[in-house]
């Protein structure tokens, strides 16, 4: 196993666990994605977070669908608190200038809480459907990696500029290529790894770090996950993860397992 904690600090402090939840925007109205992002925040969590798909996942593709940041930017309006991002925006689907305004966009409208989440994408039918090319899954990564300097480059000379430093979270985990662009870019790395593949994983992102001489801790690590936080978040814990995402989707927008995660949270910090 990885050192105790290893990428959960921050200089000399450990970093607190925080709770996300992912209300993924299919087979509801938006109604109900308003009614759950308002629970959401009112039971404490961290952060809320859509998602950048053209269509439901699942059985039921052809079922109803919100595009994520324009219902970003609605629960941006509606909310106070709790930090906001896309989990994650597909590089391919927009300008990276583009995705870069608009994040600064509803960072402004509120106050300062976006997440800037980015990957590169690996749903073909969105993009054949929406008249994008679907390269290989190594070109998708290195045009992410050539889209980040962009991206950020923008954010420092948009006017207004973003409310504060917006943090950049990238997901994915490919081992020789996308590692390397998050241990260069991300301020968050998310990934649904687990297990000895989180633990390979953390060592690559390690060694890549140290390659280009960052300081591996400066990256937040971030995981989805479900079931009893009791039993799932302490291995995880112990790898350093700070960042625990549960995923919900319409029309009834199940809150119980974020509920126990955000309790578990409240005892991790105490």
């Amino acid at each position: 196993m990885v050192g105790v904690l290893s990428g959960a600090r921050w200089g000399d402090f450990v970093r607190p666990v925080r709770i996300g939840v992912q209300l993924a925007p299919q087979r509801a109205d938006y109604v109900d994605i308003r009614r759950a992002a308002a629970e959401v925040e009112a039971l404490g969590a961290d952060a809320v977070f859509t998602w950048d798909h053209f269509f439901p996942l699942g059985k039921d593709a052809g079922g109803k669908h919100f595009e994520g940041w324009t219902v970003l930017a609605g629960v941006a309006e509606q909310t106070a608190r709790v930090g906001l991002g896309v989990l994650v925006s597909c590089n391919s689907y927009r300008n990276p200038e583009l995705l870069a305004d608009m994040a600064r966009t509803v960072d402004h409208i509120s106050g300062g809480r976006v997440i800037l989440g980015v990957g590169a994408g690996f749903k073909e039918r969105e993009f054949v459907e929406y008249g994008y090319e679907f390269p290989a899954a190594g070109r998708r990564v290195a045009e992410l990696g050539e889209a980040l300097p962009r991206i950020k480059k923008r954010l420092g000379v948009l006017n207004p500029a973003p409310v504060g430093r917006m943090p950049i979270l990238i997901a994915g985990g490919g081992e020789q290529k996308m590692l390397r662009v998050v241990a260069e870019h991300a301020d968050i790395w998310n990934t649904f790894a687990e297990g000895e593949d989180l633990v390979r994983k953390l060592g690559l992102l390690k060694k890549y770090c140290g390659e280009i001489g960052r300081d591996p801790a400066s990256i937040e690590y971030s995981v989805h996950v479900g079931g009893d936080p009791r039993e799932v978040g302490p291995p995880l814990r112990e790898l350093g993860v700070s960042l625990f995402t549960t995923s919900t989707s319409g029309p009834d927008y199940d809150l119980d397992t974020a509920r126990q995660w955000i309790a578990w949270r409240d005892e991790q910090n105490s």
